[in-house]
């Protein structure tokens, strides 16, 4: 409701303005932790701030979540890489190194080694967007010796193309529901789904018939 004078209280734009001013700080720190920790749903985490700046007044709130998310990430994958390749020329590895790969087995490591010869840096970009696909390709980037300036290259369109997908999944809960806790739970829901979905699609498969 406007003031006399026309102009909206300030009280009235506090609590939007204090969520923007905590939460994207978060988003991009849980972001940033998610890439280089690979236990934090950080798909939900796009989806879940994007329902909530679906439902915001202020301008730009689309903008400032798709921005916070694939930098968060793309620096992420960068440090993690970086790592990475420090523990491939250490005598010793690094921990770093040991948690890619107890999170890229042999068969994920060999397709993503084949792909990443046949189609080079597209393959990365599509890594980002498949389901535990990021971390496979990464080993397989590391396994070829890529120099971190070509990965670098091909990271920062995956981490684009990563972060607007999540959002626009976003989106889609939070046009689907009035409540913006709605929405989030919604996208929630759709990002466990698209996450688990392809592992639960191999079980199946490998299942024995008859």
């Amino acid at each position: 409701m406007l003031a006399a004078d026309g102009l909206v209280p300030p009280a009235a734009v506090a609590p939007e303005s204090t969520q923007q001013a905590i939460g994207y700080p978060s988003l991009f720190l849980l972001v940033l932790i998610g890439a280089l920790v690979p236990v934090v749903p950080t798909g939900a985490l796009v989806s879940s701030a994007a329902v909530v700046a679906f439902h915001q007044t202020a301008p730009f709130s689309m903008a400032l979540v798709f921005a916070t998310a694939s930098l968060a990430a793309f620096l992420g994958d960068v440090a993690l890489y970086w790592l990475g390749r420090r523990g491939m020329t250490s005598k010793n590895g690094s921990r770093w190194l040991e948690k890619i790969r107890e999170r890229a087995p042999e068969e994920r490591l060999a397709q993503a080694q084949e792909k990443l010869a046949d189609h080079g840096v597209a393959v990365l970009v599509l890594s980002r967007l498949v389901p535990a696909g990021r971390l496979p390709v990464m080993l397989a980037c590391l396994v070829a010796k890529w120099p971190l300036r070509r990965f670098v290259r091909g990271n920062l369109p995956a981490c684009l193309a990563w972060a607007a997908t999540y959002q626009l999944v976003g989106v889609l809960g939070g046009s689907l529901f009035p409540e913006p806790w709605e929405g989030v739970l919604a996208a929630i829901v759709l990002t466990v789904l698209i996450s688990v979905a392809p592992s639960l699609w191999r079980r199946v498969r490998r299942t024995p018939t008859g």
